[in-house]
C-alpha cells in the first residue's frame, strides 16, 4: 500500500477531483440501489390486494431514511386508493425511471471526474520521472540501459495509469455500492443477508490465492518489455553495422526469443487475471441458488415474515451484488501489475543525481583569469583514468590535449563542466573550486563541440538555436556564417526551416559538424571545449570544418582534444597524456625538441600520411 499511496501523491491537488467524485458517486449509488428497492412496492401493486398496512397520514418532515420511506408509501397507497392498481404502477414506474436517470447521470459525472484525476496523475508522474532523468549526471546513463529508461517513462507510467489510478474508481465506488445493497437487504431480511455473507470470505480466499503470484510475474513482464525496447533501440541505431555484418537473421532471432519470453509471462498473467471473474461470478450464482432454497424454505414453512414481493426484490438486489464484487476481484488482479510498474517508476523518481550544487554554492562570475587542474584524480569504478593531473589554461589561450586512446583526454573535457566530479585534487575556476560554484553558471560560460555530432530531428534553425528560445533569425544566420554553414543551408529545400531528420541523417558528416559549431558560436561563450571532429571527414569537409573551428577559437579560451596533430601545431600549449598522467607539456617546437612521446606521435602520423 505504501507504493500505492506514493503514486497517489502525484494526483495533487487530489481534492479538486476527489471531492466531486465522491459526491457524485454517493448519489449514483443511492439512486442505483433505490431502483431495486422500488421493485417491492411495484410487485405489491401488481400481486397484492392487501391494504392493511396502508399509510393514510402524511408523515412530518425529518432528516431520516424512515421519513422518506414512509413518505413514498404514503403517496403509493394514495395513488393506489385513488387510481387503483394501474395508478400505483404508473406512480412507481415514474419514480423508477427518474431514479434510473439520476443514477446514470451521476455515474457519468463521477466517471468524468475520475478520468480527469487519472489523466492529471499520469501527467504529473510522467513529468516528474522525465525531469528527474534530465537532472541525472552523465555517469548515470553509462550504467543504465536507455531502453529501460524509455520503458519506465512511457510504458510503465501507462500501466500505472490504467491500473493503479483506475482502481480508485473500483476501490471507492464498488465497496460503497456493496454496502448500500447489504443495508437494503438487511432491512428486508437479516437471516437471509447473514446467510449470503458467508460466501464473501470464501470468494476472498479463492481470489487471494489466485493473485498471489501476479505481482512477481508483473515485475518480470515489465523487465522483459524494457529489454525489448533496449534491444529495439540498439538495433535501429546500429542498422548499418547489422547489415554490413550480415547479422540480420541473428538480430531477428534474438528479438524473437525475447518476445516469446515476454509473451509467455503475459499469457500466464492473463490466465490468472481472467480466472478471477468467472470464479467470483460462479460463487455469486451458487450463493443466489442457496438463498433461493433457504428463503423459499423459510417462506413455505412460515419461518419468515417475508412477502413474495419482498423475497423477489431481495433476490433482484442480491443478483446485483455480484457485479461490484466481480469488479473488486478484477481490480485486485490488475492492481498487482500496476504496483509492479509503479515500483519501477518510483525507483527512477527516487534516484538522486550524484552531482548537485552545494547549499552554499555561489554563481560563478564571468571568466577573467585562468582554469587550473591541481593533482586531479578520477576513475571509473576500479579503473584509474587520471592520476594527479595538473596544468593551467590561461584566458585567451588555446590548449591542446594529445595522447593515445584511453589516456584521459575526453575525461578532462567532461570534468570541466562537471559532467563528473573529481575523485581527488581540484579544478579551480578563477581560483574557486568548481564544486563550490553553481553548475549552471559554469556551463553557461562553456561551449562544447563534441566529436560526434549531436543533432535533433528538427529544423536547422531550431538545432542551431537549441536551448535559446528568444534567438532571432539574424543571430542564427550570423552564427552559421562563422561556422561555414550558411551556404549549404541556403541550398537546402526550405533553408533554415529544413528538417534534418533523425540525428541529422539528411546531412553529410561535415554539414552536421558545422551545425554543431554554429550552435556553439551562437551562445558566444568565453570558453570552448573542442573534441576535434575532422578525422572522419573527407578533405574538403575537413578544411571547411577546421576553418570554422579556427574562427570559433578566435578571442576565446579553448581546450582542444587533438586527433590530427597537424591541426594543433599553433596551440599556445600542448598537454601530452599517457595512461592518465601528464608526461609532457609545452609548445609544438618545445615538444619536438624533447623528442618524447609527442615527437613519436608526430612521426607516426607523418609516416602514415606519406604512406
Amino acid at each position: 500500500m505504501k507504493t500505492y499511496f506514493r503514486l497517489l501523491s502525484f494526483a495533487k491537488p487530489i481534492g479538486k477531483y476527489a471531492v466531486p467524485y465522491i459526491f457524485t458517486t454517493i448519489l449514483a449509488v443511492i439512486f442505483g440501489t433505490l431502483n431495486f428497492a422500488l421493485l417491492i412496492p411495484l410487485l405489491q401493486a401488481l400481486f397484492s390486494e392487501d391494504n392493511t398496512k396502508a399509510i393514510l397520514t402524511k408523515p412530518e418532515f425529518q432528516y431520516s431514511f424512515e421519513y422518506f420511506k414512509t413518505l413514498f408509501y404514503y403517496h403509493f397507497y394514495q395513488a393506489k386508493g385513488t387510481y387503483g392498481i394501474y395508478g400505483s404502477l404508473k406512480f412507481v414506474s415514474v419514480i423508477i425511471v427518474c431514479s434510473a436517470f439520476l443514477s446514470n447521470l451521476f455515474r457519468y459525472l463521477s466517471q468524468r471526474f475520475m478520468e480527469e484525476l487519472r489523466v492529471h496523475t499520469m501527467q504529473n508522474l510522467r513529468v516528474s520521472v522525465f525531469e528527474n532523468v534530465m537532472n541525472m549526471n552523465v555517469g548515470f546513463f553509462n550504467n543504465e540501459r536507455k531502453g529501460d529508461i524509455i520503458s519506465k517513462v512511457a510504458s510503465d507510467v501507462q500501466v500505472v495509469q490504467f491500473t493503479v489510478t483506475s482502481t480508485l474508481q473500483v476501490i471507492f465506488r464498488d465497496p460503497l455500492q456493496l454496502i448500500a445493497y447489504f443495508i437494503f437487504m438487511f432491512t428486508v431480511s437479516v437471516k437471509l443477508t447473514l446467510f449470503s455473507i458467508l460466501a464473501v470470505p470464501i470468494a476472498g480466499i479463492a481470489i487471494a490465492a489466485l493473485v498471489k503470484r501476479l505481482k512477481k510475474q508483473a515485475q518480470s513482464l515489465q523487465e522483459s518489455y524494457s529489454n525489448m525496447i533496449s534491444f529495439l533501440d540498439e538495433a535501429l541505431s546500429g542498422i548499418k553495422i547489422i547489415n554490413a555484418f550480415n547479422a540480420v537473421p541473428f538480430i531477428k532471432q534474438k528479438f524473437k526469443d525475447e518476445n516469446i519470453y515476454y509473451s509467455r509471462i503475459n499469457y500466464k498473467m492473463i490466465r490468472r487475471q481472467q480466472l478471477a471473474s468467472p470464479i467470483s461470478e460462479f460463487l455469486g450464482i451458487v450463493t443466489v441458488a442457496g438463498i433461493l432454497l433457504y428463503g423459499g424454505y423459510m417462506i413455505t414453512h412460515g419461518q419468515s415474515g417475508l412477502t413474495a414481493a419482498q423475497f423477489i426484490g431481495y433476490i433482484a438486489a442480491f443478483s446485483q451484488v455480484t457485479r461490484p464484487a466481480k469488479a473488486i476481484s478484477e481490480a485486485f488482479t490488475y492492481i498487482n501489475q500496476g504496483l509492479a510498474a509503479g515500483e519501477r517508476v518510483l525507483e527512477l523518481v527516487d534516484t538522486k543525481p550524484q552531482i548537485v550544487d552545494k547549499p552554499t554554492a555561489i554563481t560563478a562570475e564571468l571568466f577573467r583569469n585562468k582554469i587550473e587542474l591541481q593533482n586531479v584524480e578520477f576513475s571509473y569504478t576500479d579503473r584509474i583514468v587520471l592520476d594527479k593531473v595538473s596544468f593551467e589554461i590561461n584566458k585567451g589561450e588555446t590548449v591542446a590535449l594529445v595522447g593515445p586512446s584511453g589516456s584521459g583526454k575526453t575525461t578532462i573535457c567532461d570534468l570541466l563542466p562537471r559532467f563528473y566530479d573529481v575523485n581527488g585534487g581540484s579544478i579551480l575556476f578563477d581560483g574557486a573550486d568548481i564544486r563550490d560554484l553553481k553548475i549552471d553558471s559554469i556551463r553557461a560560460q562553456i561551449g562544447l563541440v563534441p566529436q560526434e555530432s549531436v543533432l535533433f530531428n528538427d529544423t536547422i534553425f531550431n538545432n542551431i538555436a537549441f536551448g535559446k528560445p528568444n534567438v532571432t533569425l539574424e543571430e542564427v544566420i550570423e552564427a552559421a556564417k562563422i561556422a561555414n554553414a550558411h551556404n549549404f543551408i541556403m541550398e537546402t529545400e526550405d533553408g533554415y526551416e529544413t528538417n534534418i531528420g533523425d540525428r541529422g541523417a539528411k546531412l553529410s558528416g561535415g554539414q552536421r559538424q558545422r551545425l554543431c559549431i554554429a550552435r556553439a558560436v551562437l551562445g558566444n561563450p568565453p570558453i570552448m571545449l573542442l573534441d576535434e571532429a575532422t578525422s572522419a571527414l573527407d578533405t574538403e569537409s575537413e578544411k571547411l570544418v577546421q576553418d570554422a573551428l579556427n574562427r570559433l577559437m578566435q578571442n576565446r579560451t579553448s581546450l582542444v582534444i587533438a586527433h590530427r596533430l597537424s591541426t594543433i601545431q599553433n596551440a599556445d600549449k600542448i598537454i601530452v597524456l599517457e595512461k592518465g598522467k601528464v608526461i609532457e607539456q609545452g609548445s609544438h617546437q618545445e615538444l619536438l625538441t624533447k623528442e618524447g612521446l609527442y615527437y613519436k606521435l608526430i612521426n607516426m602520423q607523418s609516416f602514415g600520411a606519406e604512406a
